[in-house]
């Protein structure tokens, strides 16, 4: 509810400028970083059940006090801890899927997550557009305490998972030559660099674009609101079918790729095309497509890559990708969009994602070449 507010914020509430908002964006991706590898290494050997829990009640409490700060520094300050703090729940979240689903329903089952986020995602982001318009303080109050009850919630429904640290614990024991390491992996390390690429295109959906649509497309705060709305009860309603479907028919890889041109499209057409709200709308469908197409297939890649004893690790490295992102999408776009104006933004974006799909692409082939010589 916060993030895709963030900017307008920062700019509109407390003076800073596009550049400024850009940083502050930044400093949540390198907390994410910094939370991404040390939930990973702690889910491995403490287990995914604490570390959620750590992250639902100490992020809940961070974004409640990140509210109340208003200069630069401390604002910058509060959101790297937040961060930090919060999105160490990824890794341990992905390490809990993988442990409650079997390998042949494991991407349906990370599809599933992400239509939780996305009916989360809808109904914050439309609470979030109202709340916003009225006051903006109310924002980190309210996406504190829903962090805080989800974590209550999971104590009460996943009493269980408890015991998973002594099982690991035993199991890394009897099969420790199993164990390798996902920064050793080559294929893994060229989809992490494709990943961070295509991140930066798609966080442009949550940091600069918001503001591109308030300044610029004169959109309300209502209306953004909408527009995020409608991109999570898209992949909500339609993702899971997509999923179960294209499992079927095509490989991983060019799902990924397409999805991946599909995004870089829907920030092409800002130049293309005229319009407000209704432009914003056809963006936000085609980007709600390429996101659908590409990320749930993203991560049943890494987890077929795992296994028991080092996915935490794997999740951490991918994870840690998309938090680089979350470091250069706002920061870099941010400084683009306010010394060479959005136009060229737009047009870097675009660029950007047809070299990245052309990237996965060749590493689709060259993981068919490898597979037909082993054949």
């Amino acid at each position: 509810m916060v993030v895709p507010f963030m900017t307008i914020y920062a700019t509109q509430r407390l003076g800073f400028s596009i550049t400024q908002a850009g940083l502050i964006m930044a400093l949540f991706g390198a907390g994410s970083i910094v939370g991404a590898f040390i939930g990973g290494k702690i889910s491995d050997k403490l287990g995914f059940q604490n570390v959620q829990l750590f992250a639902l009640f100490g992020g809940g409490a961070m974004f409640i006090v990140v509210g109340y700060l208003t200069s630069f520094t401390s604002l910058g300050i509060g959101v790297f801890i937040l961060s930090a703090i919060n999105e160490s729940f990824r890794p341990a979240n992905s390490s809990a899927i993988a442990y409650y689903s079997k390998p042949d329903n494991r991407t349906r089952s990370y599809s599933l997550n992400r239509l939780a986020i996305n009916l989360g995602w809808a109904f914050g982001g439309t609470l979030g557009g109202f709340l916003a318009a009225h006051n903006y303080h109310l924002l980190f109050w309210v996406d504190g305490l829903t962090n805080i009850g989800a974590g209550i919630l999971l104590l009460i429904v996943l009493p269980m998972a408890r015991t998973l640290k002594q099982q690991l614990i035993k199991q890394k024991k009897d099969n420790i030559h199993r164990v390798t390491s996902a920064y050793s992996d080559a294929a893994y390390r060229w989809f992490i660099v494709l990943t961070v690429l295509f991140a930066f295109c798609f966080f442009q959906m949550f940091t600069i674009l918001p503001l591109y649509y308030r300044t610029v497309l004169q959109i309300s705060e209502e209306q953004i609101g909408i527009l995020m709305a409608i991109n999570g009860l898209i992949i909500a309603f339609t993702e899971m079918v997509l999923v179960y479907k294209l499992e079927k028919s095509a490989t991983a890889f060019k799902n990924i790729t397409y999805g991946v041109w599909l995004i870089g499209i829907s920030f092409g057409i800002f130049n293309l095309l005229n319009g407000q709200f209704w432009l914003a709308f056809i963006s936000t469908v085609v980007i709600s497509v390429g996101e659908m197409l590409s990320m749930p297939f993203m991560n049943s890649y890494w987890i077929s890559r795992s296994n028991d004893y080092n996915r935490g690790d794997y999740a951490a490295l991918y994870t840690m990708a998309w938090g680089t992102a979350q470091i250069a999408s706002p920061s870099l776009g941010g400084y683009i969009a306010d010394h060479y104006g959005f136009n060229l933004l737009w047009w870097i974006i675009c660029s950007i994602a047809i070299f990245t799909g052309l990237g996965y692409y060749r590493l689709m082939a060259g993981k068919k070449q490898v597979a037909e010589a082993v054949a």
